[in-house]
C-alpha cells in the first residue's frame, strides 16, 4: 500500500481525491491531510510517506486587489518549502498541482508544444516559478510530477461552473455561439492522480476530458438534467463577441480555451466518465 500525504487540507481536489480513492482503491493508497496554513505543518512527520500531493494555493482572485507578493509567497515559496522538507524525510515523490495559466493565453487560445511559456496574471507567474524551483530539486531519488489542468468541475466545485451552473438554472433562453474549451470533470482527474502515484510517473501532463466542451451544449445539458429545455437565439455573435471582450465571468464561459489533444496522450485510461454523465453527477 502506497501513503500518500496531502498537502492543503481543505482544497477541492484534494478532498475530492481522498474520497475518490477511498471509495474506490482503499486497499491501494491510504491518504492523509494536513493544512499548510501557518507554521504548525512544519512539526508534522513527512517520513513513512510514498508521496506528497500538493494541492495548497492561492487560487484566481480578483488580482487587482491583491498584492504579487502573496501570490509568491503561497504558491512559489511555500510549496518549495513542503517539497524541501519532503526531500529531506525521503518522500520519494512530489506531485504539484499547477494550471495551464502558465502559458501565454489569448481571447481565443489553443495551447500546443509551440505555445510559449509567459503567464500574464499573477496567479499563472507564481505557479511557473514554483515549476521551476522544483525541477531543481529533481533527482533519481525525489521524482517530481507537475499537472496542468485545465478548468475543474464537479460536485459542489467553487468557481466559474458553479456560476454558470445556478445562472443556467434561472435563464432558459441564451444567444447560440460556437466554442471550444479544455475541461476535466473531478473523478478523471482523481483517477489521473491516482495512475501518477501508483506508476510514481514523473513528468509535466495536462490532463483533460477526451471532448472539448462547447458552451451552449453544457447549459443545454445542465437544464436538461433538471428537466428544463433550453432555446438558443441566432445571430448575436458579434454582441456576445463584443460583450465577452468587457466581461470576464462571460470570456470564461464563451471563450475558446483548449489545450491540443496530443499535449494529453496517457498511457493509462483515465477518461473513464464521459461528459454527460459527468454533468449529471455533477448536478445532482
Amino acid at each position: 500500500m502506497k501513503k500518500v500525504l496531502i498537502t492543503g487540507k481543505n482544497s477541492y481536489i484534494g478532498q475530492s481525491f481522498k474520497s475518490y480513492v477511498e471509495a474506490n482503491y482503499p486497499s491501494e493508497i491510504q491518504v492523509d491531510s494536513i493544512s499548510v496554513r501557518g507554521e504548525a505543518w512544519r512539526e508534522y512527520d513527512f517520513s513513512g510517506y510514498d508521496a506528497v500531493l500538493h494541492v495548497a494555493a492561492l487560487v484566481h482572485k480578483n488580482e487587482k486587489s491583491i498584492p504579487s507578493n502573496d501570490y509568491q509567497a503561497i504558491n512559489t515559496d511555500l510549496t518549495i518549502k513542503v517539497a524541501e522538507k519532503a526531500k529531506s524525510a525521503d518522500v520519494s515523490q512530489f506531485i504539484f498541482i499547477s494550471t495551464i495559466a502558465v502559458y501565454k493565453i489569448t481571447e481565443e487560445s489553443k495551447i500546443s508544444t509551440q505555445t510559449q511559456l509567459i503567464p500574464t496574471t499573477k496567479y499563472g507567474k507564481s505557479k511557473l516559478d514554483a515549476e521551476n524551483n522544483l525541477q531543481k530539486l529533481n533527482n533519481d531519488n525525489f521524482c517530481i510530477t507537475i499537472i496542468r489542468p485545465p478548468m475543474i468541475y464537479g460536485p459542489n466545485c467553487p468557481g466559474n461552473y458553479k456560476r454558470l451552473s445556478l445562472v443556467a438554472n434561472k435563464i432558459g433562453i441564451y444567444p447560440r455561439y460556437s466554442n471550444q474549451r479544455s475541461m476535466i470533470f473531478i473523478d478523471n482527474l482523481s483517477l489521473f492522480i491516482y495512475y501518477i502515484l501508483l506508476k510514481k510517473i514523473p513528468g509535466v501532463f495536462i490532463p483533460q476530458n477526451k471532448e472539448y466542451i462547447d458552451s451552449s451544449k453544457l447549459i443545454s445539458t445542465i437544464r436538461k438534467v433538471h428537466g428544463k429545455k433550453t432555446l438558443f437565439i441566432p445571430g448575436m455573435e458579434s454582441l456576445l463577441y463584443f460583450l465577452m471582450r468587457h466581461n470576464h465571468f462571460l470570456n470564461k464561459i464563451y471563450g475558446s480555451l483548449k489545450v491540443d489533444s496530443n499535449m494529453s496522450s496517457f498511457e493509462y485510461k483515465y477518461n473513464k466518465v464521459s461528459f454527460t454523465e459527468s454533468i449529471k453527477k455533477t448536478e445532482i
